[in-house]
């Protein structure tokens, strides 16, 4: 049985998740992001709990429990100007910081030194604290796939698949590797292994995975920028997908922290965008959460 199917729909719909990542990175995700679930332009979103707005971002999830808002398990600090560090207190994560007690700046330098136990600590607690604040995750996902061996090729995924099969939450991993996305060779090989490891540990996954490039493209626009992503909506696969996007309100302080501040702009117009619903209507895809998927795990346990 399909994922589809398994979820009560018909084999040959076209199902899309809309996810916001980095949720309570800054106050102009945070602004951005709930406008957008308020609104149901996004059907999901995921927390960054080592983040200096994470507090904020968890106290409006708990007060609309109607949205579907995850943990993005968060590893890596990737800007120059504003770091962020692990969430436990106690018990040594000594091997996934540098020397300033932050967590690297890429997912290679974190692949190379980190302890899977400290990882599984770290990762327990960040869903820990998101539940401690009044959310109930409804699945979990990575900030910039530290944990899925994109640099090196050292993955944490038997760890992740333990505590989501504990916690009861399905993971943002595709089962099959042919939407566009970047990723290493070696990495779309092992596909299939995942996939089997995650079913063996009763955990629900994605069937596809779909995102384009977080950067501003020399010769970028706005409306060049819709156009990719009409062209991958259009060519969007039967059974269960997700659209990944990291969108925020244009804020002086977003400027501040990222140069590509203007693609983040441009991601929490996308799904507002008439021409965007347009082709959702068009095309019969239809928007659904990650909660329906937490359901279907949690009934097959």
């Amino acid at each position: 049985m399909s994922l589809a199917e398994a979820l009560g729909y018909r084999p040959d719909e076209k199902l899309l998740i809309v996810n916001a990542d980095d949720y309570g990175m800054c106050h102009a995700a945070n602004e951005g992001i709930a406008q957008l679930l308020a609104e149901g332009a996004v059907s999901s979103a995921t927390v960054m709990m080592p983040c200096g707005w994470a507090k904020e971002a968890v106290e409006w999830a708990a007060a609309h429990p109607q949205t579907d808002v995850g943990v993005h398990l968060t590893f890596t600090s990737e800007w120059t100007p504003y770091k962020w560090g692990p969430v436990t207190r106690h018990g040594s994560v000594a091997s996934l910081v540098t020397q300033e007690g932050y967590f690297p700046a890429d997912s290679a330098s974190f692949e190379r030194r980190a302890d899977p136990e400290e990882v599984r600590t770290e990762i327990v607690s960040q869903i820990e604290l998101a539940m401690r604040m009044g959310v109930m995750p409804t699945h979990l996902d990575n900030h910039m796939g530290s944990l899925y061996g994109l640099g090196t090729g050292r993955d944490f995924l038997g760890i992740v698949f333990d505590i989501c099969a504990s916690y009861g939450l399905p993971f943002r991993i595709p089962r099959y590797v042919d939407m566009g996305l970047e990723v290493p060779a070696e990495a779309a090989k092992t596909a299939g292994l995942r996939a089997a490891q995650a079913d063996a540990k009763g955990v629900v996954i994605l069937d596809y995975l779909l995102g384009l490039p977080f950067h501003m493209e020399k010769g970028e626009t706005y409306e060049s920028f819709r156009g990719s992503v009409m062209r991958l909506l259009r060519a969007l696969k039967p059974g269960v997908s997700e659209f990944i996007l990291h969108p925020a309100l244009p804020a002086e302080e977003l400027k501040a922290i990222n140069p590509h501040w203007q693609k983040r702009e441009w991601e929490f117009r996308l799904f507002r965008d008439p021409e965007i619903k347009g082709l959702l209507a068009a095309e019969g895809i239809r928007l659904i959460g990650w909660s329906e998927l937490q359901r279907l795990q949690r009934a097959s346990r």
